[in-house]
């Protein structure tokens, strides 16, 4: 992305995604219809991929996070993990690694026995050794992904 304008615009909404196109437009400096342009123009060039909801997962009765590697027990086995694990709805992302491991989940669950329950289930669909690292305190997360305008 070169242009300087749809740079501000995507810092913009990663910052409010719900802003009015009014707000927006006034961010960046351009009339409404401009700026409605440019984001339909964002969206189908993939730039921006969607707008959601940010969920307080406390609120939401998933109060733990953790992160969990996986390691193949067998290195020529198929790499099918992604796959395998995306039933799990306690799994919030799931990232290929460099390292010992291969791939590192972000989990969320309820309980300390939740997380146990998760990790035999996660075990049980792919033939992996699993090494878990609880989350004690998160100071920040869903940061925008462009730094504001510091006009």
């Amino acid at each position: 992305m070169q242009d300087p304008v749809d740079a501000r615009l995507v810092a913009a909404v990663s910052h409010d995604a719900r802003a009015t196109l009014a707000q927006l437009a006034s961010e960046v400096g351009l009339s409404t219809s401009a700026v409605q342009a440019r984001l339909r123009r964002l969206e189908a060039d993939g730039v921006i991929a969607g707008y959601r909801a940010l969920v307080d997962p406390e609120a939401a009765g998933r109060p733990l996070s953790a992160f969990i590697e996986l390691t193949p027990l067998d290195p020529e086995q198929a790499d099918d993990v992604p796959a395998l694990v995306e039933h799990l709805t306690a799994v919030e992302a799931c990232h290929s690694i460099a390292g010992d491991a291969s791939y590192m989940l972000f989990v969320r669950v309820g309980t300390p026995r939740d997380l146990e329950s998760l990790i035999s289930e996660i075990r049980r669909a792919v033939r992996v050794t699993t090494r878990t690292t609880v989350v004690l305190q998160t100071f920040y997360e869903n940061r925008p992904l462009l730094p504001a305008d510091p006009r």
